[in-house]
């Protein structure tokens, strides 16, 4: 049985959901063989529409998301976060033009436009690009498949969630045949400021449209050619969390694609192109009250890309070589000016030209050992190239970057190269009929990004500084992974833990005359240390009966820098969920609780540590209900009811304020009703 259908399974039992009625629980078709990967899809999830793909994710086991306000969820992953995740917007690399990552990857992925999003957890695969130490997020659109006689196809709907006043949407629309199809999807959501557990309105709301365009042929001989093109306009994203809002969230992705059975030798031949803008607009007055200095920036993202890969039959293995691309060029310019001014003058460059450059090649081999074995061997090796062109230019007021750079590490931006290589070998064992084991050992090297190794934001008062590192090593990471899968009668059980040390960990840090940084004035700094961090993922589907079914999960994570014995900074807490559904064939109703331990381990003083952390954090627990009718074959109602209690509580994960030396916590939404429908045709 195909692996993606396995996780869509597991997930439809043990993830809110109930598409279908089952009666019993077919344990050896249900139970991934990997318990650390899942596949969450429209038809398999009860839950508001998210929105934007982080929040998507967030039901995954292991994966919490650092938010500012209701949109714009960063995800992290097993503690890690940002580039220690590879993000793929069907196939392609978007990276956010927003320093402060008001606008990460997963922002740019609208629910609506993908039939599904798999979460890697940890390394299983280096054919998705360098790094990823921490897990691989997909965002996936299928191809349309018509019955015969069918030209056209879609699906079209809509939701509201009560507090925020949100509302979604969305139109999906596919025609064609066997040999060329055109499909477009459209979404519109909004939202409001939210209310908390105390009735207190929170600053955050957003004005989003996308727009998505597939066009596609396939040949005599199989061989399919694809274009794609995104658009995503967003005005007026409120975000608590941060100094500043967004009047102007712009992306657009292009991509062209080509999949060939065979060619030659090789066989699943995919070659593929992308090219993302973004452009981000940011300022601290026109969409709050503002009556200090007033400051916008203006950046914008460009990532062109592509890659190439075919599979090689060798015996009973296969073979997979394959080549890859990405160039990222960011540019952001700060301007500063008195109160009821609009700014001109330039302050900071934030990001002075940077230019990324990556070139990888890999090879992955995957056989099997007898009938109860199965084994991946992978090799990659990735050359980088990064400058900053603007490092030497100075802003109207103020330093240029390079004068930033050496007042801290005594150094300036030139032009750096790296040849890193990974390498991966991981085994899956079948103990019985009923028992599976894996276990893996990796080496994944990740390179700065744009922020860790040139931002230059300078500030007359140190403690708002904000300054890269342009002589940062690579963060490499060596990691071992061991789980089991078990497939008892009524239950599935899942545990997976894992074990991580870090040489060179990018730490972003306080500048207190450590090793390496010349300066004690507390500005943001970045350098790098030894890490640790372990942890595991636990999850049981117990089917009561024929119609009763649970699910519960677990997650932990330790994360130290070893090289001064400190926690670090934004490590999510203990938490777990435990649900309960009843599920006929046309309607099924649940409910859930998600709990959460204190977190003392913190580092939230700037004057002596990184200040990341708002500070230590509560244990909480919510409760949530839900519920799905399926009223006629075509259409279908989704509801329920967010936070029942109306607790109030904010998550212990948040954004790192950028422009200030407090880090700011936001309370999470109150009790909420909500429902959507949608209908197919």
């Amino acid at each position: 049985m195909n692996k993606k259908i396995l996780y869509a399974v597991m997930c439809g039992l043990a993830m809110p959901a109930g598409a279908a009625e089952l009666p019993v629980i077919d344990v050896e078709a249900a139970l991934p063989a990997d318990a650390t990967t899942a596949t969450l899809t429209e038809e398999n999830t009860v839950r508001p529409a998210p929105a934007d793909g982080g929040e998507w994710i967030l039901d995954v086991p292991g994966v919490s998301g650092i938010r500012m306000g209701t949109k714009g969820v960063d995800p992290v992953i097993r503690g890690q976060k940002y580039n220690q995740l590879n993000v793929l917007l069907d196939g392609a690399f978007v990276y956010g033009g927003c320093a402060n990552r008001m606008d990460p990857p997963t922002a740019w992925a609208d629910a609506a436009g993908y039939d599904s999003v798999t979460v890697i957890k940890g390394v299983q695969s280096l054919i998705y690009g360098s790094g990823g130490s921490g897990g691989t997020v997909l965002f996936e659109r299928d191809v349309p498949e018509f019955a015969e006689g069918e030209k056209v196809k879609g699906r079209i709907g809509g939701g509201y969630q009560s507090n925020g006043e949100a509302w979604d949407a969305f139109a999906d629309v596919a025609a064609g045949s066997d040999r060329a199809f055109a499909r477009g999807i459209v979404s519109a959501r909004e939202a409001s400021p939210y209310k908390d557990g105390d009735g207190n309105e929170v600053h955050s709301g957003y004005k989003t449209r996308t727009g998505a365009l597939t066009l596609g042929t396939r040949t005599e001989g199989g061989t399919l050619f694809r274009f794609d093109a995104d658009v995503t306009r967003g005005r007026d994203t409120l975000y608590a969390g941060a100094p500043m809002d967004a009047p102007r969230e712009d992306g657009n992705l292009y991509k062209l694609g080509m999949d060939m059975p065979k060619a030659g030798a090789f066989e699943n031949v995919r070659a593929e192109v992308y090219l993302s803008d973004v452009t981000h607009e940011m300022d601290n007055y026109s969409l709050r009250t503002n009556t200090g200095m007033w400051m916008r920036v203006d950046s914008e993202s460009d990532t062109t890309g592509g890659r190439l890969l075919g599979d090689l039959i060798l015996g009973e293995g296969v073979l997979t070589l394959g080549l890859d691309v990405q160039n990222v060029d960011r540019d952001s310019t700060r301007y500063a000016g008195m109160a009821g001014m609009e700014p001109t003058a330039s302050q900071s460059f934030l990001w002075p030209g940077t230019e990324l450059n990556q070139t990888g090649v890999f090879a992955e081999y995957n056989d099997e050992v007898g009938k109860a074995s199965r084994y991946t061997v992978s090799v990659r090796y990735d050359r980088v190239e990064a400058d900053a062109t603007k490092a030497a230019q100075a802003p109207d007021t103020g330093m240029s970057p390079n004068m930033l750079y050496n007042t801290y590490y005594g150094t300036t931006a030139e032009k750096k190269t790296e040849n890193n290589i990974g390498a991966l070998y991981r085994m899956e064992h079948d103990l019985s009929p009923r028992t599976t084991v894996f276990w893996g050992i990796s080496r994944t090297v990740r390179t700065a990004d744009a922020s860790e190794r040139f931002m230059a934001g300078n500030n007359m008062v140190t403690l708002k500084r904000w300054i890269g590192n342009p002589d940062l090593d690579p963060e490499v990471h060596n990691q071992f992974d061991v789980g089991a899968n078990w497939r008892l009668q009524k239950t599935l059980l899942s545990v997976s833990l894992y074990y991580d040390s870090v040489n060179d960990y990018i730490l972003r840090d306080r500048a207190h005359g450590q090793d390496g940084v010349l300066a004690s004035d507390n500005a943001a700094i970045y350098r790098n240390v030894d890490a640790r961090l372990y942890g595991f993922d636990a999850e049981a589907v117990q089917q009561w009966s024929a119609r009763w079914r649970s699910r519960f999960t677990v997650a932990y994570v330790n994360a130290t820098n070893t090289t001064d014995d400190r926690p670090i900074a934004q490590t999510p807490p203990p938490e777990g969920t435990a649900s309960l559904e009843y599920d006929r064939r046309d309607w099924m109703l649940g409910t859930r609780v998600r709990a959460t331990m204190k977190q003392t381990r913190v580092e939230d003083d700037p004057l002596t540590d990184s200040g990341l952390d708002a500070g230590p954090t509560p244990g909480f627990a919510v409760w949530d209900l839900y519920g799905r009718w399926q009223a006629t074959k075509s259409t279908e109602l989704k509801f329920g009811i967010d936070n029942v209690f109306d607790r109030l509580y904010a998550e212990h994960l948040n954004k790192p304020n950028a422009y200030d030396p407090g880090a700011n916590q936001v309370n999470a939404p109150g009790r909420s009703y909500w429902a959507r429908v949608a209908m197919r045709f």
